[in-house]
C-alpha cells in the first residue's frame, strides 16, 4: 500500500468542509494488522470509543472478532445492533444508567453485556436490581494500576472479589485494568512500567484462582501497550486507536505500523493577510486539547504553522509570495482522533471497491434509544 497522495479525493467537491474522511481500504489493513499481531483472535477485544461507527463495527466483526469495549450506554447499544456477540461497557454505571444497563440486557437478549464495577455498595444496587428484573449482570473489578482515575487499588481487590462472588444477581467474570497513564514513545520504558501492571494482575489472577477456585478473565491495556502485553501475557487486549490511527500516535509508538486512515478536510476560506491564510477547521472540527501546534498536521502542505484557531476558523502563516487561493483543499491528518471523530455527524468513507458513501458516527450521541 503506497503511502503516496493516498489521501487525495477524486470527487472533492462531493465533500463539504469541514469534513471527516474515513480511507476503508486503510481501516480493513489495520484490521488486518491488528489480528497477525496476537496469537489468538479470541483475546481481541477492540474499544470502539475512536471510531464510534457501525460500519466500523461490521468491518472488525467480519474480520473474525467478536468481543468488543466500550464507554458508552450509546456505544453498547450500537454494537448490539450490529449483532455483537460480547460487549464490555468499560465504566461503572451510576445512577440512571444503571437503569439502562438492565434496560440494554433485556432489549437485546443475544449480546453479552458485560460493566465495571469498583466498590460494594454499586455493586449490591446493580445486583439488587439484575434480581429484580430476573437477570444476572456480569461484572469486571476495574483496578486501578496507576492511572488513578477510576478503579479499586490492587491491595484491596481480593477482598472485593471475594464479597461480589457471593452476590446474588451478578456473575463476576475477572478484573480490568487499563493503563491510560503508560504513554512514553520509548518502548523499553513502555515495556518496563507494563511489566510492572503484568506482574500485579498475574499476582491477583493467581490469588483469586487459589483462594476461590475461579480463573479470572483479564481485560487490560489499550493501544500504546498493546504490543506488550498482546505478546507477554494471556489477557484480553482492548486497543481502539489502531483503527483510524492519527498522528500523535504516529509520532510517538514507531514500533506501531498502523495507517494513518481518517482526515478531517478543510478549505482555504480567507487571505487575511501578506502571509496568512485562514481555513475551516475550527474547535468544532478539530481535537483541540492539545497546544496549537498539536491538534493538525496538513499533508499536502506541511510547512503551514499554526497562527491561531477559534470556534470555526483556524488561522496559519503561510509565509511571504505563497500560492494558496481561497477554495484550496486542505488535507488535515489530527494528532488526536478520538475526540475529532465525535465532533462529525457522520463521514465521508471512500474506497477502491465502492463509491463513496456516507458513514454515520452514530454512538457520538449519548442515547441512541436507551
Amino acid at each position: 500500500m503506497t503511502e503516496k497522495q493516498w489521501y487525495h479525493l477524486e470527487r472533492p467537491d462531493s465533500v463539504e468542509s469541514p469534513g471527516l474522511v474515513f480511507y476503508e481500504d486503510r481501516i480493513k489493513a489495520n484490521i488486518q494488522l491488528l489480528i497477525s499481531m496476537i496469537d489468538d483472535i479470541s483475546r481481541l477485544r477492540p474499544h470502539v470509543k475512536t471510531h464510534k461507527s457501525a460500519e466500523v463495527c461490521k468491518l472488525l466483526m467480519d474480520a473474525g472478532i467478536s468481543k468488543f469495549k466500550c464507554a458508552t450506554i450509546a456505544e453498547a447499544e450500537m454494537l448490539a445492533l450490529c449483532g455483537a456477540a460480547d460487549v464490555l461497557l468499560a465504566y461503572q454505571p451510576i445512577g440512571p444508567n444503571v437503569n439502562r444497563f438492565i434496560t440494554l440486557q433485556q432489549q437485546y437478549p443475544l449480546t453479552r453485556f458485560s460493566c465495571l464495577v469498583d466498590n460494594e455498595t454499586t455493586a449490591q444496587v446493580l445486583a439488587t436490581l439484575s434480581q429484580s428484573n430476573k437477570l444476572k449482570s456480569v461484572v469486571f473489578i476495574d483496578v486501578n494500576v496507576g492511572m488513578d482515575r477510576t478503579g479499586i487499588l490492587p491491595v484491596n481487590v481480593l477482598d472485593l472479589y471475594a464479597k461480589l462472588a457471593q452476590m446474588e444477581g451478578l456473575i463476576l467474570k475477572g478484573l480490568h485494568a487499563y493503563d491510560g497513564h503508560i504513554h512514553d514513545s520509548g518502548f523499553p520504558i513502555r515495556s518496563e512500567k507494563a511489566r510492572t501492571i503484568i506482574d500485579v494482575l498475574n499476582y491477583l489472577s493467581a490469588e483469586i484462582n487459589s483462594r476461590l477456585k475461579q480463573q479470572p478473565v483479564i481485560v487490560a491495556g489499550g493501544t500504546p501497550t498493546f504490543t506488550i502485553y498482546n505478546t507477554q501475557t494471556a489477557f484480553d487486549c482492548s486497543p481502539g486507536t489502531f483503527a483510524l490511527w492519527d498522528k500523535g500516535y504516529q509520532d510517538a509508538f514507531e514500533e506501531q505500523h498502523f495507517f494513518t486512515a481518517a482526515l478531517v478536510v478543510s478549505r482555504i476560506v480567507s487571505l487575511p493577510g501578506i502571509n496568512l491564510i485562514c481555513c475551516d477547521l475550527g474547535h468544532k472540527a478539530v481535537a483541540a486539547e492539545k497546544p496549537l501546534d498539536k491538534r493538525v498536521a496538513f499533508l499536502n502542505a506541511p510547512e503551514l504553522i499554526p497562527v491561531s484557531q477559534s470556534e470555526e476558523h483556524l488561522v496559519l502563516d503561510a509565509g511571504e509570495n505563497h500560492s494558496y487561493q481561497i477554495g484550496d483543499l486542505l488535507y488535515g491528518l489530527p494528532y488526536h482522533i478520538c475526540p475529532t471523530v465525535a465532533l462529525y455527524e457522520n463521514a465521508t468513507s471512500v474506497s477502491s471497491a465502492h463509491a463513496d458513501q456516507i458513514w454515520n458516527i452514530s454512538s457520538r450521541k449519548r442515547k441512541i434509544t436507551i
